[in-house]
């Protein structure tokens, strides 16, 4: 069973939180942060990526970065406000982009369970950006952006959402990318009981991204219980922030590829290496429309490499992922990138970006071959981690994420 908590949420007053919301910490570098806080003090890209308010040659990890955080959201708080709720509580959270809806409930899950593999994990996390998310929760004794986590349909939490869905939100706002943003508040015991009931019947939960947040929040907990000589259990640290989504909701876009050189090799001679594990032929766009099906763009054309024989050999549910497709039989053997997680010959560019920029990339002398992939699918994502499987790295981009500041939880 999955255990799901009501908490007194830290939430915006309605009238402040388009201005409050911010892109998770984790998806913009800290000058594309600096310039969407520009001029809005009450951003909350103060909190999660406070460097932008400290000199420019700052390490980004010093003391200061941190203490900097928790004044930031001291201030914030003071001056937005946010509030926190006066009772325990969940939330529904939905997100519109381009006319498609996915809607989720916030609220804290265990950390017990996350340790237990009830929450399952599909991805390696970093053990420098676990210790970085981990320093600003412990300066701010406070989560401020939640994990985004998924679980199989449930017609009751469906039904549960649906109702809710009818009535009006607490906050609605569009932010600037177009994505509206709506919360609704259910504190309601009878309520919070049926959400409870409901995820009780849930086997298990998957992150679907958010993996350094859970992390840090584990580590976060270890931390506290070993200053805590009156440790019970029940603390507010032994629960992390999330937003939980069924899985038929949510949408995966590629997470495309760029090596920056060719490992030596010449254009044709990359392309000869690539018939001796695919199929290749010319394509006629940038977009796989299958998968299986892998893009490459090299020396000014577009290229299908067709996986249909290695693919059919792949003995596991990772193994037949594009991605591992892609780094098994060609990243590794022919351009030298044995662990993509540590290369600086490699880069990941999110399909919510676009293919243009692949070539642009390329065009440009930034890289030597662009690799356009065919998205890795939920059921794909549940699968491997059922198995307890580790995708490789940038398997899954999804698309809307989350805001950070719309929810934090105070430990």
């Amino acid at each position: 069973m999955a255990q799901i908590f009501p908490f007194r949420a830290i939430v915006p007053e309605p009238a402040v939180a388009a201005a409050v919301a911010a892109p998770p910490y984790d998806v913009v570098s800290a000058a594309e942060a600096a310039a969407l806080a520009a001029g809005n003090p009450l951003s909350f890209l103060r909190v999660s990526r406070a460097e932008i308010d400290l000199p420019a040659d700052t390490d980004h990890y010093s003391p200061a970065v941190y203490h900097q955080a928790a004044a930031a959201y001291a201030r914030i708080k003071r001056d937005a406000p946010l509030r926190q709720t006066p009772v325990p509580c969940f939330h529904i959270y939905s997100l519109v982009m381009n006319g498609r809806r996915q809607t989720g409930i916030g609220a804290v899950f265990s950390v017990d369970e996350y340790d237990g593999d009830i929450i399952k994990k599909h991805e390696k996390t970093r053990k420098d950006k676990e210790d970085d998310r981990t320093r600003h929760i412990l300066e701010l004794r406070a989560q401020t952006g939640p994990v985004f986590l998924t679980c199989r349909p449930s017609a009751e939490l469906d039904g549960i959402i649906q109702t809710t869905l009818a009535t009006p939100p607490h906050i609605d706002f569009t932010a600037p990318d177009g994505i509206r943003h709506s919360l609704w508040r259910i504190d309601a015991p009878a309520a919070c009981a049926r959400i409870q009931t409901a995820f009780a019947a849930t086997p298990a939960l998957y992150i679907a991204d958010g993996h350094h947040r859970a992390a840090s929040a584990a580590r976060v907990r270890d931390t506290l219980r070993g200053t805590n000589p009156g440790h019970t259990g029940s603390e507010e640290y032994n629960r992390f922030l999330a937003v939980c989504f069924p899985a038929n909701q949510l949408k995966i876009l590629p997470y495309n590829r760029v090596v920056h050189d060719l490992n030596g090799l010449t254009a044709k001679q990359l392309l000869e290496e690539c018939g001796k594990r695919f199929a290749v032929t010319p394509a006629a766009g940038p977009t796989p429309a299958r998968s299986g099906l892998i893009h490459l763009f090299l020396d000014g054309a577009w290229w299908a490499l067709d996986a249909g024989g290695p693919a059919a050999a792949a003995a596991t549910p990772m193994d037949q992922l594009d991605v591992s497709l892609l780094q098994n039989h060609l990243l590794a053997p022919v351009l030298g990138i044995a662990d993509p997680r540590t290369s600086s010959r490699i880069d990941f560019i999110g399909g919510i970006r676009g293919t243009q920029v692949l070539e642009d990339k390329v065009r440009q002398g930034e890289a030597a071959v662009a690799f356009s992939m065919y998205p890795t699918t939920v059921e794909q994502l549940m699968a491997i981690s059922d198995a307890g499987g580790i995708m490789p790295p940038k398997s899954t981009w999804f698309e809307p994420k989350l805001r950070d500041g719309l929810l934090c939880h105070d430990l």
